[in-house]
């Protein structure tokens, strides 16, 4: 007779060997491209020295993203263990942008998104080098935005040209594309990225008012992304992002689950 505990040890170990597996199969799918293999060549010891430089694991335990329109400025943080706060781990030049500052609200308008998404899947072969999805349009967008058609294919990407995305350049894309196929292969399946117009600080705020006077409805969009920025820059922690029936975003600081692989 079997000990009582060795089906759940079995189901458990078999569970373990299939996640390896799922995650093997996908490093291997994205290595079969060009620029993939050629990222991984060319920049991998770059992230991973970077890493040690700030006493991360690599790959990191989970990365996240945030984007400053007004600066031109895409920043990557990393994370060494779920629980610690996140680290800066570098800057990147947004080289081209479209539209004006505010929110995306419809097909057609060249907006930049403002808001909270996730970086949710891949494409090995952009006509921008490489690229990665931005979730837009969210649930807010369709709450705010055309409901007719708000628009989408949003991504952050090479090439320095854009209608809509975020571009940065192809040296760049090859990093950030190659570590998002690292930590998603361990096992991060959602990786955040938040768009705002500029830094919402006491100072950045009071700027866009004053470059943006009567402008309520606005003002109050930026107001609750300002939450946002505040609580992260607060102790540098992933946010719990959720959407109220009216399009606003709720902010909290219950740490989200998206750390944890």
């Amino acid at each position: 007779m079997k000990p009582m505990g060795f089906l759940p040890v079995a189901l458990l170990f078999l569970g373990s060997m299939a996640a390896s597996e799922e995650a093997n199969s996908f490093r291997d799918q994205q290595l079969q491209y060009p620029r993939v293999r050629a990222a991984a060549k060319e920049k991998d010891h770059v992230l991973r020295r970077r890493c040690e430089e700030k006493k991360i694991s690599y790959p990191p335990r989970a990365i996240l993203f945030r984007a400053f329109k007004r600066e031109a400025r895409l920043e990557l943080w990393a994370l060494h263990n779920t629980g610690d706060s996140y680290i800066l781990i570098d800057t990147y030049a947004i080289c081209a942008t479209s539209g004006v500052l505010g929110p995306k609200r419809k097909f057609g308008d060249v907006q930049v998104p403002e808001g909270f998404y996730e970086l949710d899947w891949f494409n090995p072969q952009s006509n921008f080098f490489l690229s990665l999805h931005i979730s837009y349009p969210n649930s807010a967008d369709r709450i705010l935005g055309s409901h007719a058609n708000p628009g989408g294919d949003i991504f952050l990407h090479g090439n320095c040209v854009t209608i809509g995305c975020i571009p940065i350049t192809d040296e760049g894309i090859k990093e950030v594309y190659w570590l998002a196929v690292e930590v998603h292969a361990a096992g991060q399946r959602h990786i955040p990225i938040e768009i705002f117009p500029g830094e919402l600080t006491e100072d950045g705020f009071k700027s866009l008012a004053r470059s943006h006077p009567n402008q309520r409805e606005l003002l109050a969009f930026w107001s609750n992304l300002r939450e946002g920025f505040d609580l992260f820059e607060k102790d540098h922690r992933a946010l719990k992002v959720t959407i109220a029936g009216d399009g606003r975003y709720r902010l909290n600081e219950e740490r989200s689950s998206r750390e944890s692989r």
